[in-house]
């Protein structure tokens, strides 16, 4: 008997998308999601001074990895107007590889600079809740990119699970990774080094923006894969 349940956006069927007002602050909300990872990464960039020390280029990979690709390899594929809402779901899908591979070598490199940097300095490793968040970050991250390859070779590896489920998981997973990141982030908002470079106001300003975008996926990939029942006529 088939099921009654299916995946798809929330919202589909219920005349949601008559209504003007909302239509355009998802959108918006979108856009803004957009800008807002560009704008921390760049921030952060600035505020490291890249090539002043080996530590400088960590944040400068890390928000570049994790704040700019893994955001925008997730964002791609909004329903909401995005810059790559010209492309095919085909060529979207392949943006999404070379982010998420983007991710993978920018944060695999901040790591590189930030075990190098710790040991010119003689410093121990993971003493700090930012660096075993990191790390875990990191780990999930090369999990996740297996799945994806999964997903990609499904018949190849002989998966027994059918391709929706498939991406159910992938989604699911990749948000918990997402959200995961942002803690990570966010944490790195305590550091001596950000509190001594972000003081005052800017601070806790500094200290929100991540969450930002948070919400966004989080609602994207809610709203693309929650189950509701099929309306019959």
């Amino acid at each position: 008997m088939p099921s009654d349940v299916e995946y798809s956006p929330v919202g589909e069927g219920l005349g949601m998308r008559d209504y003007w007002l909302y239509v355009w602050l998802r959108r918006a909300a979108v856009i803004a999601a957009h800008v807002t990872g560009l704008g921390l990464t760049l921030i952060i960039s600035l505020l490291s001074r890249p090539g002043t020390s080996l530590f400088s280029w960590h944040p400068v990979c890390m928000s570049v990895a994790y704040c700019l690709c893994m955001t925008e390899g997730i964002l791609l594929f909004s329903a909401e107007r995005s810059p790559f809402c010209f492309k095919s779901r085909k060529c979207k899908v392949r943006l999404h590889w070379f982010c998420q591979a983007l991710v993978l070598i920018a944060a695999a490199t901040g790591l590189g600079f930030m075990l190098a940097s710790k040991n010119v300095s003689e410093l121990p490793h993971l003493v700090t809740w930012h660096s075993w968040l990191g790390i875990s970050t990191l780990a999930a991250t090369v999990l996740q990119a297996s799945c994806g390859i999964c997903l990609i070779f499904p018949k190849l590896l002989r998966l027994s699970s059918s391709p929706l489920r498939l991406k159910l998981y992938h989604a699911t997973c990749g948000l918990l990774v997402y959200l995961l990141a942002t803690v990570t982030v966010v944490s790195a908002m305590f550091s001596d080094w950000f509190q001594a470079t972000v003081k005052g106001v800017a601070w806790w300003g500094f200290l929100l923006l991540p969450l930002f975008p948070a919400l966004v996926v989080m609602n994207q990939i809610t709203n693309a894969y929650l189950p509701r029942k099929k309306i019959t006529s």
